[in-house]
């Protein structure tokens, strides 16, 4: 066992946990944040996916050492109110079926909207890949970033 402290959804949190704990372990268990969903547990399927420094990555197999002094956003930190512009998009678009990958979906989406505001199909396709929907919701999920482009294009625009 270690003190570790993780920056979580910008908030500073001390846990005591075994260095090699999966992160995703740490934000349910230890943190009490169960938006981050275990799916697989070999990083196949994307449904663990957070934002560590801004980049999305499968917190199954992500020893939470490594996450020490770098920042985490997980599906509660993305916005208060579903304000951010995947998650107004996912809304509109009436995306999720089951929801059980959608945190997943979302985080992975909402990583690739700020890195490419505007993305093309073949940005989509790279971005989304591996991350599995078992309900086979990626038609509306590809139409829900394009729409989440829109929507933070028009957000910026004002300001």
């Amino acid at each position: 066992m270690a003190s570790i402290t993780l920056k979580i959804n910008n908030k500073e949190v001390s846990v005591d946990v075994d260095p090699k704990m999966p992160l995703l372990w740490v934000l349910r268990d230890v943190a009490g944040l169960t938006g981050t969903k275990y799916g697989c547990g070999i990083s196949q399927c994307g449904a663990c996916t957070v934002h560590l420094d801004g980049n999305p990555m499968r917190s199954c197999i992500l020893p939470v050492s490594a996450a020490a002094n770098k920042s985490i956003t997980t599906i509660e930190g993305l916005s208060d109110d579903n304000s951010h512009p995947v998650q107004q998009a996912w809304i509109t678009e009436q995306v999720p079926q089951c929801g059980y990958c959608q945190s997943g979906q979302i985080m992975a989406a909402a990583a690739l909207i700020k890195r490419i505001p505007q993305p093309t199909d073949k940005d989509i396709d790279s971005a989304m890949q591996g991350h599995i929907c078992r309900c086979g919701t990626y038609t509306r999920i590809r139409k829900a970033i394009k729409t989440a482009s829109l929507i933070s294009t028009q957000k910026a625009s004002k300001g």
